[in-house]
């Protein structure tokens, strides 16, 4: 498979050497260097993108005009997803999207929903979430963080919405905090947390490396090959 590289850093260098590891090609980079425009995209089978919010949108847009595959794990554009998808139909395109590519992270993800479910019987216990992550890390909290909030809302009624910890004091008792700490050389560590008076209930998922990412970024490239339509990591975790 001949991958192209819209972006360049940390994650970037972990996926190519991932890729070359599994016998992959990386056909083209695209960085600060050098342009999504200025970049030939010829000899490329799929792009991997780990940018910036406000530049994933329009990565994302060039690719499904070209007609080529692309995989995003840019994370906090969601706001711009009707119009991603949109153009996913437009085009006839192929994107799979996700707010964190660790096999790890996705099984995490269906633990705390079951979690979820299981506390809503019991509103004594108080929830809070806590994320850590990496200096360079800029959203906040992170897109993991606000997938796992999502899926806690979803599944327990007694909560309706969730808030950054740095903001003031919760409106009600149906919202529930999330703490986002930045901490050097941290690839990403996810605390969920029920805590009562008597005693804590804790769900948790420690990023060792960034090869859990990567790897599972290239799951999703070789996945979506002759697929159209938009997905998410559960679309490849289930096929």
């Amino acid at each position: 498979m001949k991958i192209a590289l819209i972006g360049y850093g940390k994650m970037g260098k972990a996926i190519e050497k991932l890729a070359m590891a599994k016998g992959h090609q990386i056909t083209a980079i695209v960085d600060s260097q050098n342009s999504i425009e200025n970049t030939n995209f010829d000899d490329v089978d799929v792009a991997i993108e780990f940018t910036r919010p406000e530049l994933a949108v329009k990565h994302m847009n060039f690719c499904l005009e070209i007609g080529l595959p692309i995989v995003v794990g840019t994370t906090a554009w969601q706001n711009e997803l009707k119009i991603i998808t949109e153009n996913v139909s437009k085009y006839n395109g192929a994107l799979v999207h996700a707010s964190n590519f660790s096999i790890g992270v996705n099984l995490f993800f269906e633990m705390n929903k079951k979690l979820a479910k299981i506390m809503e019987a019991h509103p004594a216990y108080k929830l809070e979430m806590t994320e850590i992550h990496h200096t360079q890390k800029l959203d906040k909290p992170s897109g993991t963080a606000v997938t796992l909030a999502e899926g806690i809302i979803e599944q327990n009624t007694n909560y309706k919405n969730w808030r950054l910890a740095e903001s003031n004091e919760l409106e009600n008792g149906n919202e529930f905090f999330i703490h986002a700490l930045r901490e050097e050389n941290v690839p990403g560590t996810h605390l969920v947390n029920y805590s009562s008076p008597i005693d804590s209930i804790q769900i948790q998922h420690i990023a060792h490396t960034r090869d859990g990412f990567a790897l599972g970024a290239i799951l999703a490239a070789e996945w979506i090959k002759n697929k159209k339509g938009i997905f998410t990591m559960k679309d490849v975790l289930q096929n």
